[in-house]
């Protein structure tokens, strides 16, 4: 029965952690900019500093993608699908362990009704300081909002290289 009773208390306990997370978090998506703003920030950091993993799964939809494009070693542009959670096991501890801050350079916006579309222009930096980014690369990022909130439906990114510049219409002027 003890041990019941102790299960018991720590899941109310989690979920009103939860709660209490999910509340405050909430006024991370009431606009597009301030979901954008927040899915920037969540993956930066320097090296050592942890990320709010929670807060990252919080912008997106159950069944989101994340969905990077890149050439393989034949040469043929593939891309990988996913989950926020695949997103987190596969790159998260490289983000920590290296440092990686992701800053939105330029935005394009196309919106219907409840949908928009985002073309982000980033560069990317293994720390705050650095002046020079080490990549750079476009995000199409498409959102949803349900009436409460903006919520993170897909993510598909490529990153620039010499044979494939960042157009100078989704480059700051």
């Amino acid at each position: 029965m003890r041990i019941i009773v102790i299960t018991l208390f720590l899941f109310i306990n989690t979920f009103l952690q939860a709660q209490e997370s999910n509340a405050a978090y909430m006024t991370k998506v009431q606009s597009l900019d301030s979901t954008l703003e927040t899915l920037y920030a969540v993956i930066s950091g320097e090296k050592g500093e942890k990320r709010d993993w929670q807060l990252f799964k919080f912008l997106f939809k159950p069944e989101a993608k994340l969905i990077p494009s890149g050439k393989d070693k034949e040469g043929v542009f593939k891309v990988r699908y996913l989950s926020p959670d695949d997103y987190i096991n596969t790159s998260g501890e490289w983000l920590v362990k290296n440092g990686f801050f992701e800053k939105e350079i330029h935005r394009v916006v196309h919106s219907f009704s409840n949908i928009s579309h985002v073309f982000s222009t980033y560069e990317s930096f293994k720390s705050k300081a650095n002046k020079e980014p080490f990549m750079r690369g476009i995000n199409s990022i498409q959102l949803l909002n349900d009436g409460k909130r903006w919520w993170i439906v897909n993510i598909y990114w490529s990153q620039e290289s010499k044979q494939n510049p960042i157009p100078k219409e989704y480059l700051p002027n």
